[in-house]
């Protein structure tokens, strides 16, 4: 899978996200890197530039620790740009997208809307979740991947984002889970990144949590040094 289009699963309730996700496949007990930010406002500069980090940076740090990418399911932003960057690469790990049930295209199935966004098709999963607004799904997306890693490490990578990335900033650091801003992608990972006096409150309250911190997208070496770390690898 991952080209032709997920396998999509749906899950109703949070404590049968585990066996839904066991019964189609994808392995758990492993560690997870969570892809949260942009979507459809985000530029296409910045949406190059990520996808360019992932593919020489990030991706093979996950690759190679056996790890798995949740992130946001749709053929927009960093999702489109992840899915790419894992097709370019030819990798083979977990891409598991979750997405509120009313704001997506599913296969086979009428669009629910007339704003509702087609599913990657370079993702493995697709996790649809009950809701039919955008942001439904970022308390399912923070607790899916919380399934897959069970008791291994994880860590949230937010580029650009707009409103719906402060909830996902929110969720992850209320499950404990560091989050890695990557500065200089613009909105919400650049306002925290620089909050101070003045600032949104929102970003103000994010940056004031000590599981948030900010890397340069222009640090290559940093960001993969920040995501081994993050994710339980040795140094070097």
């Amino acid at each position: 899978m991952g080209g032709d289009g997920p396998a999509v699963l749906r899950v109703a309730r949070v404590p049968d996200i585990a066996a839904v996700l066991a019964g189609a496949g994808v392995p758990l007990g492993v560690p997870v890197l969570v892809l949260v930010g942009g979507a459809g406002d985000m530029d296409d500069e910045h949406e190059r530039l990520l996808g360019a980090l992932l593919r020489d940076a990030v991706l093979p740090v996950v690759a190679g620790l056996g790890a798995a990418v949740v992130d946001g399911a749709t053929e927009v932003g960093v999702m489109r740009a992840v899915g790419r960057a894992r097709a370019a690469a030819g990798a083979v790990f977990p891409l598991i997208g979750v997405a509120a049930e009313g704001t997506v295209v599913a296969p086979g199935h009428p669009p629910p809307s007339a704003d509702a966004v087609a599913l990657d098709r370079h993702h493995t999963h697709a996790v649809l979740v009950p809701g039919t607004a955008w942001g439904d799904e970022s308390p399912w997306l923070a607790d899916v991947a919380g399934a897959v890693a069970g008791t291994r490490p994880s860590v949230t990578l937010l580029a650009n984002g707009g409103d719906i990335a402060y909830l996902d900033l929110e969720h992850s650091v209320d499950r404990g889970r560091p989050v890695l801003l990557l500065a200089g992608t613009g909105r919400t990972a650049d306002a925290v990144a620089t909050a101070g006096p003045g600032s949104d409150p929102r970003a103000r309250r994010a940056a004031a949590s000590r599981l948030v911190a900010a890397v340069g997208i222009d640090d290559a070496v940093a960001v993969g040094a920040a995501v081994r770390r993050a994710l339980g690898a040795p140094a070097g």
